[in-house]
């Protein structure tokens, strides 16, 4: 039985949201920011595309181009919720569902397609839902496995719906650019060319002692890309995460230290909290700084033992901190637990100070779960909350990366 993947990309997902909410936005230049000053654009509607606004530029930036462009602070609640309902529609079809970020999918309908009519019946079936359902528009690509899936998706955007078979792989392949091909990006297309190698079909091609030369271990993997290849199974249950951490672009560059400590206890409870909520304890913390010219590193400590505890997270960045002589105002700052296990709920503090401090967390996440993020709080952090930003699109309706969203 040959495989059938379905990937499902929502058409300028947040901004398709705010037109279709906001009747007066439609056919209209939009661009979704944040509320923060530093705020950048996160996506974009069509209409502000053919003037050239592109995600991630600053405000200033996209009004020099597209100078009545009318910004709509992104509602992450609307995002979310609509996210969870896309995949009840999903569900109708197959269980075997990757959501593999806000706005896009994967459906494995091998051996369901049969009962809908084929595969197309369904994608067709599902841009109708949607669109009823949402009034957004999405796009459907079909194809024996997600590499080749997503490509169709890409190549039919917007509104569109394409199915790559395997008979029409190597002509579609032949002379499309491999910055086009999920999983290659603009670094790698780079060294590519510096062999010869712009198009799928030159890069399939090539000899694999070449690419596995130049690239390692990744050069095999290249090699069966550029022939349409791709064997990365669906990821229907999220797998245990390998790290957690947030990160923060500050409404402006800092170097006051007391400041810069107070942005570190906020991320610290950000990390610790959603590391006790999945049940994860760690044992390595990373600080990540990013100055004012952009320039970004890292440091690590290793602990002597597993934690998830929001002052242990927090004094240990401390540390690593404190180890760093800073060269210019902070940009960003990033704080994140690795060398993850699962936490052993069984296990009893050896010290009576460390039960009342579990006890005190347990009840601090409570309360925040409740009655929404930060309700309660360190006192120290209270002068850096900020602005609401825009949902990043690796937020998923379940697991780890979901957060707990109200603006």
């Amino acid at each position: 039985m040959s495989t059938m993947i379905i990937c499902i990309d929502m058409d300028a997902f947040f901004a398709s949201v705010e037109q279709q909410v906001n009747p007066k936005l439609r056919g209209k230049p939009i661009a979704v920011i944040g509320s923060g000053g530093r705020t950048v654009v996160t996506t974009r509607s069509y209409e502000a595309r053919k003037f050239g606004v592109k995600t991630g530029m600053n405000i200033y930036e996209a009004k020099k181009l597209c100078p009545h462009l009318i910004l709509v602070v992104g509602d992450n609640e609307k995002y979310t919720h609509t996210c969870r309902e896309l995949s009840v529609i999903y569900n109708r079809y197959t269980p075997d569902i990757e959501i593999y970020s806000i706005d896009e999918a994967f459906l494995d309908v091998t051996t369901t397609h049969y009962l809908f009519g084929g595969p197309v019946a369904i994608g067709l079936s599902i841009k109708k839902e949607v669109k009823d359902q949402f009034g957004i528009n999405c796009t459907v690509g079909i194809a024996p496995n997600i590499l080749m899936a997503k490509l169709a998706s890409d190549i039919a955007k917007p509104d569109g719906l394409k199915w790559i078979r395997p008979e029409d792989t190597e002509r579609v392949l032949k002379d499309l650019p491999v910055k086009e091909l999920w999983g290659i990006g603009s670094a790698t297309a780079e060294r590519l060319e510096q062999f010869g190698i712009r198009t799928c079909g030159e890069l399939g091609r090539a000899p694999v002692s070449l690419l596995r030369s130049k690239f390692g271990i990744m050069g095999e993997t290249l090699k069966h890309m550029g022939l349409g290849r791709c064997d990365r199974p669906l990821i229907v249950k999220e797998e245990d995460p390998k790290s957690i951490g947030h990160s923060m672009t500050l409404p402006k560059d800092i170097s006051d230290g007391e400041a810069i400590k107070a942005e570190l206890l906020k991320l610290s409870s950000m990390v610790g909290r959603r590391a006790r909520k999945h049940g994860f304890v760690g044992k390595k913390i990373t600080l990540t700084i990013r100055y004012a010219d952009f320039k970004t590193f890292t440091k690590q400590a290793t602990l002597q033992a597993h934690t998830n505890c929001t002052h242990e997270i927090y004094h240990n960045a401390l540390t690593v901190l404190d180890s760093i002589s800073l060269a210019d105002k902070v940009r960003l700052l990033g704080v994140s637990l690795s060398q993850l296990m699962r936490q052993n709920d069984d296990q009893l503090a050896l010290f009576n100070d460390d039960e009342k401090e579990r006890s005190i967390l347990r009840a601090v996440d409570s309360l925040n779960d409740k009655f929404g993020d930060f309700t309660v709080t360190w006192a120290s952090y209270l002068k850096t909350i900020e602005p609401q930003s825009v949902i990043s699109p690796a937020w998923r309706p379940s697991g780890v990366r979901n957060l707990n969203i109200k603006n």
